[in-house]
């Protein structure tokens, strides 16, 4: 079901999974998505979105000022804040260069090598931060996978396969070292009991302040293109 919130839309989603209703920004979709339990009174789930108005607001706000993956742009990676440049007439695709990203070709094509570049940096940035990290704790996750995803930042899987998001190459260290921890200590527990949180704490001191950051800047960053 499709319902307009000002310039943007609610999707409504009904869950039999869902035992409360939820309400999630999506960069992707550039929309408010709304969960209800199966059954739940469409009327109550009205009125719960609308009391939640500001916080809407604040985060749809967020995501018209954006930045996007232009000439001129900036973008953070690795802690440090990086000039998107175009050097039409140079070979190598996108690099990084003192402090620019410099992206070759036609202009058409920049934002895709753009993404193309971060995913690929990401990858290597993330599988060395995660594997350091699980080398001092004597942990050994099968492999890393590094994708697109809108829902959540990372998961483990029970064969012992972890999944991070390419965007934390934008996110800054304490974000990146609080999942890495995050999803290492769902090789010891596949859940969220009061043990695997004690896990967490005990690899990553930055717990609190990683979450406070996803809270706020999360729906940002899953917005850049």
């Amino acid at each position: 079901m499709l319902e307009g919130y000002g310039a943007a839309k609610i999707i409504w989603r009904i869950s039999t999974k869902a035992k409360r209703c939820i309400i999630r920004i999506s960069a992707k979709e550039q929309a408010i998505l709304v969960t209800l339990p199966k059954g739940f009174p469409y009327t109550q789930a009205l009125a719960f979105v609308q009391k939640q108005t500001q916080w809407i607001t604040t985060r749809l706000e967020k995501l018209v000022q954006t930045p996007r993956f232009a000439i001129g742009s900036n973008i953070p990676i690795q802690d440090k804040n990086y000039t998107i440049c175009h050097a039409p007439d140079r070979r190598g695709g996108a690099w990084l260069e003192n402090e620019c990203l410099f992206v070759s070709g036609d202009p058409s094509f920049l934002a895709r090598r753009v993404e193309d570049f971060l995913k690929q940096h990401a990858a290597r940035v993330l599988a060395q931060e995660m594997h350091h990290l699980a080398h001092t704790v004597g942990l050994t996750p099968k492999r890393l996978d590094v994708r697109d995803t809108s829902s959540r930042w990372g998961s483990c899987s029970s064969s012992g396969r972890i999944m991070l998001s390419w965007r934390l190459i934008m996110a800054p260290f304490f974000v990146r070292h609080y999942l890495i921890a995050h999803e290492l200590s769902h090789l010891q527990h596949m859940n969220h009991s009061i043990q695997f949180w004690k896990m967490v704490d005990t690899l990553t001191p930055h717990r609190q302040q990683a979450e406070n950051w996803l809270q706020h800047f999360g729906p940002v960053l899953q917005a850049v293109r």
